[in-house]
């Protein structure tokens, strides 16, 4: 067995688990696979997943963990519509309009979760 053929864990950081957990599983719509006091593990159905662990605020300035979607601006509507607000950039090589932003041939969009972790989607790679 190789890295290529295992599956990915995301480890992001909750100051708030029950918060967290309400995130990931209503407003993302994420499945939970695991629940236990230390951590909540959720996974998509193309078999991402994302671990979520009590610990204090985080300090990254970055994307943590990235969704890849077919459209991502269907994605950001229907996020829109669970409450989820996109950030907006604009500096050099990156700027954003109405939360979206184009690079190249492909489309991204970046938010936060209830505990600050910075959260994408972009388009799958053609």
């Amino acid at each position: 067995m190789t890295l290529n053929d295992a599956v990915i864990t995301t480890t992001l950081p909750a100051t708030d688990l029950a918060r967290a957990k309400q995130f990931y599983q209503d407003t993302l719509g994420l499945a939970i696979v695991l629940e236990m006091e230390a951590h909540i593990m959720f996974r998509t159905s193309a078999g991402s997943q994302i671990m979520l662990y009590p610990r204090g605020a985080t300090t990254a300035d970055h994307t943590v963990c990235s969704f890849d979607v077919p459209d991502v601006e269907a994605a950001v509507a229907e996020l829109r519509g669970q409450g989820v607000t996109f950030e907006e950039y604009d500096m050099p090589g990156l700027k954003t309009v109405n939360g979206i932003a184009t690079i190249g041939d492909q489309k991204a969009a970046w938010f936060k979760d209830t505990e600050g972790n910075i959260l994408g989607i972009g388009e799958t790679m053609k």
